[in-house]
């Protein structure tokens, strides 16, 4: 397929290629610094390679116009995210630095809350920057998850996997693509995700301590999705009335773990 504007969509493209060259950069940075082991390099391309195929595939369909500075934020955190990815899976072998480990995710989280207000300020919002924002955030999480299922066993799982364990269901449930009320408790359990993971990742507290934190993290996941559910279940299409429309922010944040809203609602973000 071809975009109709061949200039701006060979510019538009090139902005991923420049992405995966600086996911190349710092792969070949870390196996410099750190001796990035073979796992490490190539689960860190692959990634790599998905996020261009996937993006430049998203890009031809949507055809816009430029890609966009909201974009290129969550670009640079989809960089970050990467290089995470590939610490994790050298970590099988030997640990990572735990200050390069924590410094990576934390820069990751911090512009989660960019990306967003960048689109709102320039005007620039747009589904695919939503959706790509969503699935870096996501993809962030699972990987915290595993890295710090080593340690805590695997039940931590659970929180990496929830969100997307609600887009399988509502594959065969289609009400669960149905839209939610605001909620400043769902937001609230979405941002802690990240943020308890990381804390159990940095090994700044005591093994127990660890182990209360991401319960709770999971705990309250557990609480927000089965509420959810039942408020969806509720208001289902034939046997309720009630609609209900998120606000873009709360929409893209609440996204990330908490799942509500699959690819029917995807399709509705207007921000990245």
């Amino acid at each position: 397929m071809a975009l109709n504007n061949t200039y701006d969509g060979r510019l538009v493209l090139s902005e991923t290629a420049v992405g995966a060259g600086a996911q190349v950069l710092l792969l070949a940075f870390l196996g410099t610094a750190i001796g990035l082991g073979p796992a490490g390099w190539l689960t860190g391309l692959a990634f790599a390679f998905a996020t261009w195929a996937v993006l430049n595939r998203a890009l031809l369909r949507t055809r816009p116009r430029s890609f966009g500075p909201a974009n290129r934020v969550t670009l640079g955190r989809a960089v970050l995210v990467g290089a995470v990815t590939a610490l994790v899976a050298d970590s099988f072998q030997s640990s990572p630095p735990v200050s390069l480990f924590v410094g990576l995710t934390a820069v990751a989280l911090i512009l989660d809350g960019v990306d967003g207000k960048v689109a709102r300020r320039t005007g620039t919002s747009t589904a695919l920057g939503a959706r790509f924002d969503m699935e870096v955030d996501a993809f962030l999480i699972l990987v915290l998850s595993v890295y710090v299922s080593m340690s805590l066993g695997p039940w931590v799982l659970l929180i990496g996997l929830m969100r997307y364990g609600f887009v399988a269901a509502a594959k065969a449930m289609p009400w669960l693509n149905g839209s939610l009320p605001h909620s400043m408790a769902r937001k609230t359990v979405a941002a802690i995700q990240g943020v308890f993971l990381l804390v159990a990742a940095s090994g700044l507290l005591p093994y127990a301590a660890n182990l209360v934190v991401v319960a709770v993290a999971l705990g309250s996941l557990v609480w927000s999705f089965g509420r959810d559910v039942a408020w969806l279940y509720r208001n289902r299409e034939g046997r309720g009335t009630a609609t209900a429309t998120v606000t873009v922010p709360e929409r893209v944040t609440v996204a990330v773990t908490v799942g509500a809203g699959a690819e029917r609602r995807d399709a509705e973000l207007v921000s990245s």
